[in-house]
Parts: structure tokens; sequence; C-alpha cells
């Protein structure tokens, strides 16, 4: 058994599941036991940590240490605690189906499980969009990965999956893996977005192109991928501001390798099971500010709720997750009457998307903003009467903006409130 893998019978009941070992995941189940609860966490993988274990640059624990981590020192900080704690885990498992009573169908070594349970939080992360997804055209031969697969097959494999790459997509795994094929040896020609400005982080940009001279095409698109047996060139053209092609601006960059980091999509295939509603606008379920699902006794937090920019932001999503799953489980937290958090003007998505009225504690808000605000206001208001503002001296779509609303400032009595963005639009 590994990282206190735990035997069970084939039937259980337990108070807390909680479905993916990511730092989601293990901030919720820890969560859970700390608030007097039975949890179960499950991992279909070998081993716990999630994405972490391939993400050996640092950077991460700046907010939940105050100091600089690699992913999987990030990861073995919660791993050490799940063992002292001895919070039961299932390795190699995989949740087969789920009921909207909270019972579930398990397949692991010891063969089929169910298991039923009080509570669920849902910590099942995120995947990438892949070729298809996007409608790339060209053709397909060897040498197109997602980021996310290079970065493992470099990381945890120890290959080298190209010499020369062209990365399509400035998200922060694109970044980081431009980074990281030229410390290797390869030759990254071009970070090509589509978008007028990176989706990744400042930060990302900078310490990841800038640093190693790698050029970020922006406003530019793939417009074909040449080779047979494998990659040998791929074709890019300037886009407008509809994202159509510019006639005349196209241009040939010779290369074996395509990474694509192309944006993340929720895994939703669980929560979809037991009939959960989604925002349309994160991709992920819509929760009220005890990240509660719309069907009682369901949870989510991390990217599976909506896809986060900063692995600290996870872990509090997740240690909340885990403590309202764990007062819902013992009957100290129940669906009550929430009203509306709607994104306004210049914001791309709100989480959450319902306020209790019985909240008694500042709610914590993630916000996106559609587009580069300068100088920017982040607003909210209720029946148009502004509840609280705060100011930034920049709004990028790829950072997310977090802040609290205090239980005082709103009226649980009135109207739906709104999230606004003012300022100078790029």
């Amino acid at each position: 058994m590994k990282n206190n893998e735990t035997t069970m019978p084939f039937f259980q009941e337990v108070e807390v599941v909680v479905i993916g070992a990511g730092p989601a995941g293990l901030a919720a189940a820890l969560s859970v036991q700390k608030e007097g609860g039975r949890p179960l966490l499950i991992e279909r993988s070998e081993e716990l940590g999630g994405i972490l274990n391939q993400c050996i640059h640092n950077g991460f624990g700046l907010h939940e240490f105050g100091e600089e981590l690699t992913g999987p020192e990030y990861a073995q900080r919660f791993i050490e605690q799940i063992k002292t704690q001895r919070v039961p885990v299932l390795l190699n498992a995989m949740v087969l189906s789920l009921t909207a009573d909270h019972e579930l169908t398990v397949a692991c070594a010891a063969g089929l499980l169910q298991i039923k349970a009080k509570a669920v939080v849902f910590a099942t992360g995120c995947r990438e969009r892949t070729a298809g997804a996007i409608a790339l055209p060209g053709v397909r031969p060897s040498g197109i990965y997602t980021a996310g697969f290079a970065q493992k097959m470099a990381n945890e494999e120890g290959y080298l999956v190209g010499r020369e790459v062209v990365i399509y997509g400035s998200g922060d795994i694109g970044l980081i893996m431009a980074r990281r094929m030229s410390l290797e040896g390869a030759k990254v020609r071009a970070v090509v977005e589509i978008m007028p400005h990176s989706s990744g982080l400042a930060r990302n940009v900078a310490q990841c192109l800038e640093d190693f001279d790698i050029p970020l095409k922006c406003s530019t698109a793939i417009a074909a991928i040449h080779g047979h047996t494998r990659v040998e060139a791929v074709s890019l053209v300037r886009v407008d501001e509809q994202r159509r092609p510019i006639p005349g601006s196209q241009e040939e960059i010779s290369c074996d390798t395509l990474l694509l980091s192309v944006g993340l999509i929720p895994e939703i295939e669980l929560p979809l099971s037991v009939g959960i509603g989604l925002d349309p606008k994160t991709g992920g379920p819509a929760v009220d500010s005890a990240l509660m699902c719309d069907q009682p006794g369901f949870f989510s937090c991390g990217n599976v709720l909506h896809v986060h920019d900063v692995v600290d932001f996870v872990t509090k999503e997740g240690r909340q997750a885990g403590v309202m799953a764990a007062r819902y489980a013992k009957g100290r937290l129940g669906p009550v009457k929430a009203l509306p958090l709607q994104a306004g003007e210049g914001i791309a998505s709100v989480v959450p998307q319902r306020l209790r009225c019985e909240t008694q504690e500042p709610i914590p808000l993630f916000l996106r903003a559609k587009n580069v605000v300068r100088g920017a206001k982040v607003i909210l208001t209720q029946d148009g009467r502004r509840l609280q503002e705060t100011y930034h001296r920049i709004l990028l779509p790829s950072e997310m903006i977090q802040t609290t609303l205090s239980p005082e400032a709103w009226n649980p009595q009135g109207g739906a409130i709104e999230a606004t963005v003012e300022g100078n639009h790029d």
C-alpha cells in the first residue's frame, strides 16, 4: 500500500467522500477530519498530489507557506499531514457511478466497492483541450502534444518530446514548458497566441519567455500543420480583433514538435451524472457561498469548479469545501435561500454564483476580467447601491481577482448582487 492507502470492506459508510487527491482534494480531506468528520479520499492515480507531481518548477506556496516551493514539495507537505492524521485513502481507484443519494460504485484493486456517504466533495481537477477540441487546421502527424503531457514526459518519464518546438497558446503550462524545453536543449521557435495578450501570468511571461529570448506572437493563429510521419512546419497567420485571418500576413516556421496550451476544461462528468447544474462561463458546477452545488450534499472546489492560476487559492478553496461538507454531514448546514451573484460589465465570471442569506462570515469571491483594464475598480452593487469597490492598478484576464464580501455589506432580503469593472480598457 502507498501513502496511507486503506483496506476496505466491499460496502462502506462514511461521512464525506472526497474525489480527487490533488491540492484541492488533499486540503478538503484534511479539513473534513479537522472539523470532526470521517473522510474518505479517492484517487484514480497510484499516488497522491495530482498535477503537482509533474510541476518541478518553483513558485508554489507563496500565499500558503510564505516561501517558494516546487510542485512536489508543496504536495508533500499535505501528504505528510494525510499520513500523520491517518486520513483513509483509496489509490488506483475509479468512481464508476454516483447517485443523487451519495452512493458510489468504485473500482479498485480489491474489486467493486459500494460506498454510502452523507456528502461528496468534487476535487477532480481539469483536463487540457486538444487539437480536435479547437478544430486546429492541418494534418495530424506525430509530434503534436498537449503541453501538460509533454511536461509529464519530461519531468516524470525523462523523455524530450522534440528538438525544434512551436507552442500554440500562452497559458501558464505552455509558458513553463517553453522554459523547460529550452533548459533541456530544445529550440523554442515561438509561442503563438491568438489573443492580443498572453493568457498566462505576467511573471511567467517574464521568467519563461523574456529571460530566454523566446518570441511571443500575439494576435496570431496556426493556419496549417505540415508534415507526413512527423511535424515539419506550421503556417502562422495574423488575425484581427474578430480573430479573422489578415490577408498577406502568413508565415511558415519549421519545427518537429507542436505543443498545445489552448485552455483547460473542468472534469465535470461526475457532477453531470447526478444532474448538477453548471455555470456556462466557468464550465464547472454553479455553487453557493458554502461551495455547495445545486444538489444538496455535493460540494465542488479547485479546478473542477473553475480553472485557477495559483495553487494556493486551490488549497484555500479545498479547505473551505471540506469544512462545509463536514458540517453538512453532521446536520449543521443545509440548503437555504440564496441570492444570485452575477457577472456584469467587464467581468467574465464570478464564483460563487449564489450567496447564502444565512452567512455570518466574510465570503471569498473569485472573479475574472474580460479584458485588460488599467486603473480598474471592481465594484459590487445591489439594487443600485454600491456595496464595496476595490482598486487594482491593472486587471488581466489571465489573473484571478480575489476579494471578500462582508456579511454586513449586503441585504439578504434584497435583489441580486452584480460585479462590474470600471477603468481604462486596452
